[in-house]
């Protein structure tokens, strides 16, 4: 070891930045090679214009700001899916949550962990797995049941535009995997350790046809027992 650490490989047109210019209010997309720019425009609405010394990719001025929004959200994730580094502008991200409800969310999920890894007692053991996998109330159902209107818009969209569905097939043997997963871990067994998780509501889909989502994850304190050393 001689004590120097070697410089991280950083392949500029595998990086692609989409943001809002401040002055022009244009959503700008920079960055990537010939592939990326195919996403960019058939995903996002992005079109190519020349720069001083290197391409860009922008919006149509006239495009209304939440589908401006849409188009930079689909356009940033099906690249990652085709491997590339992304920034998004946070307030261009449709996905977007409150940072409470996303806190709140990964706490609960940090807290299943800690009682999975700490605990000695079957019944609190099979109480996660029950949190995890219950039908109506678990995680994974409700896991797949975002995968499931994600993937089938996503493959509309691309059969749509005559593009290959094969990224949106493999979200959909994901989610088929996660389906076989539904179901109570224990038949019969544990009910999950709390009831704080009130049942799914039916939310529009983009087809017209109603979509069981969860609703918003509160703040407020888990009622999930801790195991004592």
């Amino acid at each position: 070891m001689n004590g120097s650490a070697e410089e991280p490989e950083f392949l500029l047109l595998n990086y692609v930045t989409i943001t809002r210019d401040p002055r022009t209010q244009l959503v700008l997309a920079i960055g990537g090679d010939q592939r990326a720019a195919g996403i960019l425009q058939t995903t996002g609405g992005f079109t190519r214009h020349p720069g001083p010394s290197i391409h860009y990719h922008r919006q149509p001025v006239a495009m209304p700001v939440e589908r401006q929004r849409l188009g930079a959200t689909a356009a940033s994730h099906a690249l990652l899916v085709a491997g590339y580094s992304v920034y998004l502008a946070p307030d261009l991200n449709v996905l977007a949550t409150p940072d409470g409800d996303r806190e709140a969310a990964f706490r609960y999920l940090a807290q299943l962990a800690e009682l999975a890894n700490g605990t000695v007692e079957p019944h609190l053991l099979a109480g996660v797995m029950a949190e995890i996998t219950a039908p109506e109330t678990g995680i994974l159902p409700r896991l797949r049941e975002v995968l499931v209107a994600v993937w089938t818009t996503w493959a509309d969209q691309l059969r749509d535009q005559d593009h290959d569905a094969t990224p949106a097939q493999r979200l959909s043997d994901i989610t088929q995997v996660l389906a076989g997963a539904r179901g109570p871990a224990y038949p019969g067994g544990p009910r999950p350790l709390t009831g704080r998780i009130p049942p799914a509501h039916p939310v529009p889909h983009a087809h017209g046809e109603d979509v069981t989502a969860p609703p918003p994850v509160t703040t407020a304190r888990s009622s999930l027992p801790r195991s004592t050393p």
